[in-house]
């Protein structure tokens, strides 16, 4: 097995962040990503590129970090005993956009690389990341081209990949306190290692290259719908369910506090505003209800 080439990941990684910030300011067309480079004290550190009060983008980060030091955290060692004592070094680049206009879809992603090192010992290493979609008013279409793009970045390294990866998914972005899907779902790995470094790497990058092309489609098809008073109050109702998952169930959001990662980039990820109204819900018949009723429901979006 070909040993870990640290910092091919992080070329690719820093290439990365570039290539969706270029994108993604080109289809907003007047906001731009104010970056802040962040020394971690422990070890490490990053770049924070924050893009707010665009055309399209109401507010939105993409960042690049690499941690490392000598001890692990309690949320990496806490499945992960045999991990405890290794000096470790944690890269990745995760991204939220949350647009403007609600019938704009919200978007995630984040692909990352671990590698925990002991002397003596052979390294213990693995990618992880993926791409999920929280549209506020469904569309069949943006579904279907969003999982579609995804299962495209996976064929090429096995047919038994997208719906494993779609599966799991479903199954992490889960609001087990609301019984409810955070939305439609689309690409979740973690611990991946058993292809060996270069494919492991190999499916890493195509994942995460094909979020960009599943999401800026659907950005411009849906960024000139006109909307009102009522849809951008769903939309704050819907964004409570999103801070809610960031901040309970998050792995990264986790990891990244708990190992004393710089707190304004960790919750870069939340929206500028948010709406939480007691015992809320949909009135019967209406365009939101329709979300929960089709889109809140894990399903074979290829087949729709």
């Amino acid at each position: 097995m070909s040993a870990p080439d640290i910092n091919a990941v992080k070329e690719y990684l820093l290439s990365l962040q570039d290539n969706i910030c270029n994108q993604l300011e080109a289809v907003d067309g007047s906001g731009k990503f104010e970056e802040d480079s962040w020394d971690r004290e422990a070890g490490g550190g990053g770049r924070t590129r924050v893009l707010a009060n665009g055309a399209i983008v109401e507010k939105g980060g993409v960042n690049f970090s690499h941690v490392f030091g000598d001890k692990l955290p309690a949320s990496a060692t806490a499945h992960r005993p045999e991990l405890a004592g290794r000096t470790f070094q944690a890269m990745g680049v995760s991204l939220v956009i949350h647009p403007n206009n609600p019938y704009i879809p919200t978007s995630h992603a984040n692909v990352r690389f671990f590698i925990a090192e002991k002397e003596g010992s052979e390294p213990v290493w693995w990618f992880g990341g993926g791409f999920d979609l929280t549209p506020y008013y469904g569309n069949d279409e943006d579904c279907k081209y969003w999982h579609q793009t995804a299962k495209n970045a996976c064929d090429p390294f096995g047919e038994d990949i997208y719906p494993h990866f779609k599966e799991w998914c479903d199954d992490y972005f889960y609001l087990k306190h609301r019984d409810e899907p955070r939305g439609v779902g689309g690409l979740f790995f973690d611990d991946l290692n058993e292809y060996g470094f270069e494919k492991s790497f190999a499916l890493m990058r195509s994942i995460g290259d094909a979020y960009i092309e599943a999401y800026r489609p659907i950005v411009e098809r849906n960024k000139d719908k006109p909307f009102g008073e009522r849809q951008k109050d769903f939309q704050l109702h819907r964004r409570g369910r999103y801070v809610e998952f960031n901040l309970v169930f998050d792995r990264g959001t986790l990891f990244g506090l708990q190992s004393g990662g710089r707190t304004e980039s960790i919750l870069m990820s939340l929206p500028p505003e948010v709406r939480w109204g007691y015992d809320w819900k949909p009135e019967s018949g209406t365009e939101e209800a329709v979300l929960y009723e089709r889109y809140l429901k894990p399903r074979n979006w290829l087949e729709v």
